[in-house]
């Protein structure tokens, strides 16, 4: 039985715009940028920590951070090559 991953649609929740943040890639509607939500993370915050600290986020915001990674990730990772026997 194959299971259908669920893909979040990031975009719906990320934006950059000129004039917030530099023009770095900001959580929709706030001045928090995704590079601040990634860095506590990887610090080891938890989604409820980061929701404490910043209280304007939901838990969708923080996923759409992470799924955002992830596909910036897999564009910019090079594929390596196939070992030939």
């Amino acid at each position: 039985m194959a299971v259908e991953a669920h893909v979040m649609n990031y975009e719906e929740r990320i934006e950059r715009r000129p004039n917030v943040a530099g023009g770095e890639a900001v959580i929709k509607g706030t001045r928090v940028t995704l590079r601040t939500v990634l860095a506590s993370l990887a610090e080891g915050a938890t989604t409820a920590e980061i929701l404490e600290d910043v209280p304007t986020l939901t838990e969708a915001d923080v996923r759409a951070a992470i799924a955002f990674a992830a596909a910036s990730a897999q564009e910019d990772l090079p594929v390596a090559p196939a070992h030939v026997r």
